[in-house]
């Protein structure tokens, strides 16, 4: 599949693996760690972990040799996907929380004040928005593709 959007789905799009790199980023390494947050059963931990590393977002590493004991840790490839659990945790909480409000925010750790999460071009520090940023096919791209662009790009020009 030649989308991104297609293939980073096919490595963590299973709710689960999200919840798991969630939990990852709060600290969580073990697998008894993994199961008490998250109230899962044994044998889908067991396969959600190991898809994870399978697919290079965990690293799994043994620290008791008895009994044996692996923890898993985030590699490189999975701390890359922290902007997008803050991403779905900002949309998430500003479309879908309960009547209370959410049930957990990002702040600001020296104000205390909740952070307001956008996505911004590392090179020139503007936020990406339909203004001054479009699609363009890569170097991958097929003609379906190709053609969905030229489609956006055409529906661009008119308005």
């Amino acid at each position: 599949m030649a989308c991104p959007i297609a293939r980073s789905l096919d490595r963590v799009g299973e709710w689960w693996s999200i919840l798991i790199l969630r939990d990852a980023f709060h600290g969580l390494t073990r697998f008894d760690q993994f199961q008490k947050s998250l109230e899962i059963a044994p044998n889908m931990l067991s396969r959600r972990l190991a898809d994870l590393v399978e697919s290079g977002l965990l690293e799994r590493r043994r620290y008791s040799q008895r009994p044996p004991r692996d923890e898993y840790v985030l590699t490189a490839r999975g701390r890359d996907f922290r902007p997008v659990l803050i991403a779905m945790m900002a949309w998430g909480n500003r479309h879908f929380a309960d009547p209370e409000g959410p049930s957990s925010l990002m702040v600001d750790a020296e104000t205390g004040l909740p952070a307001d999460p956008i996505l911004v071009d590392r090179n020139t520090g503007r936020e990406i928005d339909d203004t001054h940023f479009k699609y363009v096919a890569g170097p991958a791209a097929d003609d379906n593709v190709r053609a969905r662009i030229a489609f956006v790009d055409a529906q661009r020009e008119k308005t």
